[in-house]
């Protein structure tokens, strides 16, 4: 597959509010992982022009273009909008969205951060390519559906650290829980899809039958016998204690996410991950 290329935009963390809010939002777009979800898997996408696949229990989501063309992406979106959809899963005019757009760990995301993002997006070259209709059972094919599921499932709320620890530990738990929404894989999810929030970053079996890691610091089931430096190296590389590398969807995330990241984020993730309840796998190991 053809790796999708934006301009790479690397600084020190304390240097990061001082730039511009467009090269703000060149990082903060690699941290989000937007790169690998609205890019389709073909030699010929565009970055971010949609068409991805994201298959689910629930059906075939496609990753929309969020580009900011007018007509099939986001041009036409004010900034509030934007901020709805990201903080309340819900684009203009009232449409609700799916969970397969992981709002609910975007929610956290703050104001200033989300608008960064936003002004980078419209600063690229609109792409004019439709949205493809996703791939889902009857009973599920309307927005009515996922305004039931918010209802029942999603909580609304922006990230809130704890004072009682420090900036690099408050800066892992927002990159993991809302901007990284590392729980959004990592977690196992009920019957209705919903993560299963006391056994979070335990493992889940994906969408092909196959596990996906615990990544608590379980000493047997997680990464309880790693240490932060092995962490950092498989954030930046996708290399593994043994030397292995990482392959499937993660060597992906390594790629256009968190190998983009500067190392004071990679060391606040590592950090927070280590820091977490080292809890057993959800489930058995699938076959």
């Amino acid at each position: 597959m053809r790796r999708a290329c934006l301009p790479l935009l690397l600084f020190a963390l304390p240097a990061i509010a001082q730039v511009t809010p467009i090269q703000r939002g060149a990082y903060l777009v690699h941290a989000g992982g937007c790169i690998s979800c609205h890019t389709a898997e073909t030699d010929d996408a565009v970055p971010l022009a949609g068409g991805r696949a994201l298959e689910s229990p629930f059906g075939t989501f496609y990753a929309p273009n969020i580009t900011p063309d007018r007509e099939t992406g986001i041009g036409g979106w004010t900034d509030e909008e934007f901020l709805t959809a990201f903080w309340e899963g819900v684009g203009p005019g009232g449409k609700y969205y799916y969970p397969a757009f992981p709002y609910p760990s975007y929610t956290g995301i703050t104001r200033a951060d989300l608008l960064a993002i936003k002004a980078y997006l419209f600063s690229l070259e609109p792409v004019r390519q439709p949205n493809r209709e996703h791939e889902l059972p009857w009973y599920l094919d309307t927005r009515l559906a996922a305004a039931a599921w918010q209802l029942l499932k999603f909580d609304a709320g922006r990230f809130t650290g704890d004072p009682e620890l420090d900036e690099e530990w408050n800066r892992g738990a927002y990159l993991v829980r809302h901007l990284g929404h590392c729980g959004e894989c990592h977690t196992p999810r009920d019957a209705l899809g919903g993560l299963i929030r006391d056994r979070e970053l335990a493992g889940a079996v994906g969408p092909d039958g196959k596990r996906i890691p615990n990544i608590t610091p379980h000493p047997e089931d997680g990464i309880g016998s790693w240490d932060r430096q092995e962490i950092e190296l498989f954030l930046e590389l996708g290399m593994l204690p043994d030397g292995d590398f990482v392959g499937g969807a993660m060597a992906e995330v390594i790629d256009d996410n968190t190998s983009q990241l500067t190392p004071g984020d990679r060391r606040a993730i590592a950090r927070y991950l280590l820091s977490l309840p080292a809890l057993p796998d959800a489930e058995p190991p699938a076959d």
